[in-house]
């Protein structure tokens, strides 16, 4: 059952492509379909698919072309590209199923910072996967009695974080295996819940309140402030002003669950940003993501 539906996500990111990418992806493997983790489109190369293994062509070697990128991004964005201008303008942005899309071309810079990407050069289409259960070898580690420890998940880009982060608020707040706890989530980029119309389309949990599409900060402090969590809850802390709220809400007594790109403590330490959540210990414990040619390997230590 896992493997169909991960195939179904893998379709359902490849109905963001045009009919003629469409159908070559549609031919990829189901055994690849099943645990792939991008669709690669660069102009003038051929399209690829990411898996564990690396990138594989996907059949028929034909060149990308450039208005092929102009138009996923009008079918991700139904035609809307505005829409999505705040999120480009960060090099992605989020479509409904929670998959990300990654986007590089010639920048127009405005004051400053990208005002908009025009020339489209590549595509990364992420796929959202839900691996219900992804957390269950190393949840019980990060309890203290019936305590939840707040908790940062470190690994470079890719190894998983995300999945993860998500089987844990689940976890949490459904109450599996320790006293069931409100969540608060700050899903700045809809990969977390994937809510749409107000109803999240990955299971979060029965006592999970989310915030989505608004910036990490803004959405913590007004889930702090209004909904009385236990456990507040974000994906990539990347910013100063995230690590403020953090440190807000540590405070105020709230347990944080979080995830950082880094490659282990040591890396982390190296980051000035981090530094106030490390000096007043905001988190008591750490899980460090290894990616394996077997696997992802976990790693819990006690702060």
């Amino acid at each position: 059952m896992r493997e169909q539906g991960d195939v179904m996500r893998y379709l359902q990111a490849a109905a963001l492509l045009p009919p003629h990418l469409r159908r070559r992806a549609q031919q990829v493997d189901k055994a690849y379909q099943a645990v792939a983790e991008e669709l690669r489109l660069r102009a003038g190369r051929p399209m690829t698919v990411v898996c564990p293994q690396g990138e594989r062509l996907v059949p028929d070697d034909e060149p990308v072309q450039a208005g092929d990128l102009n138009l996923v991004v009008e079918i991700a964005t139904r035609a809307s590209a505005h829409t999505a201008m705040e999120q480009v303008r960060s090099g992605y942005f989020t479509v409904s199923g929670g998959h990300r899309i990654g986007i590089c071309g010639s920048a127009v810079v405005k004051d400053g910072a990208i005002f908009n990407l025009r020339h489209l050069s590549s595509l990364a289409i992420r796929i959202a996967r839900e691996v219900l259960g992804a957390s269950a070898s190393v949840a019980d580690k990060l309890w203290e009695g019936d305590t939840f420890q707040s908790t940062l998940i470190l690994s470079p880009p890719g190894g998983g974080k995300t999945t993860l982060l998500r089987d844990l608020i689940r976890r949490l707040s459904n109450g599996t295996d320790h006293p069931a706890l409100r969540v608060g989530v700050a899903d700045e980029r809809g990969e977390l819940a994937a809510m749409y119309h107000g109803l999240p389309q990955f299971d979060v949990g029965r006592q999970t309140d989310v915030v989505d599409g608004c910036p990490k900060a803004a959405g913590l402090m007004m889930l702090l402030r209004g909904m009385n969590p236990q456990v507040l809850a974000a994906d990539e802390i990347t910013a100063p002003e995230d690590c403020a709220a953090l440190l807000l809400a540590a405070n105020c007594g709230v347990s944080l669950l979080c995830t950082a790109h880094a490659a282990g403590l040591d890396d982390l330490k190296t980051r000035p940003m981090y530094r106030p959540l490390l000096e007043n210990c905001c988190f008591k414990r750490l899980v460090v993501l290894t990616r394996r040619e077997t696997g992802r390997d976990c790693q819990v230590t006690r702060l």
